[in-house]
């Protein structure tokens, strides 16, 4: 069996194949766990300048530019563009809640809605 925390567990009856295959994708997914960390250290930093500059958690035009731009990206490399908008939407509003958190904290737990955000 192949342990850790890189690779999934895999009984002994599984064929070499499979298992090379599989091994592929738990790399795969280690590194997505990687740039996902990578990128909230990244939109972290964001959310401290927004807060900063008293500026809303929420662009929802840089939003809907970053989604158009991923859907291209997704087609481009043969990946279906509703999942990869699914996906983005889905870090995005992640992301949201922690500048939301972030911009709380530094005004001392006074909330500030941002516009258009309920």
């Amino acid at each position: 069996m192949t342990q850790g925390i890189h690779r999934s567990n895999e009984p002994a009856e599984v064929p070499d194949e499979l298992r090379e295959a599989r091994a592929t994708i738990d790399n795969i997914d280690a590194a997505l766990v990687h740039i996902l960390a990578e990128r909230f250290r990244c939109t972290k930093k964001v959310g401290l300048l927004k807060a900063h500059l008293n500026l809303p958690p929420s662009d929802p035009g840089r939003e809907e530019r970053q989604v158009a731009r991923l859907r291209a990206l997704a087609e481009e490399a043969g990946l279906d563009p509703v999942f990869a908008e699914k996906f983005l939407k889905f870090i995005v509003e992640e992301v949201i809640r922690h500048h939301e958190d972030i911009a709380d904290t530094m005004t001392g737990g006074v909330a500030q809605e941002a516009p258009g955000r309920v």
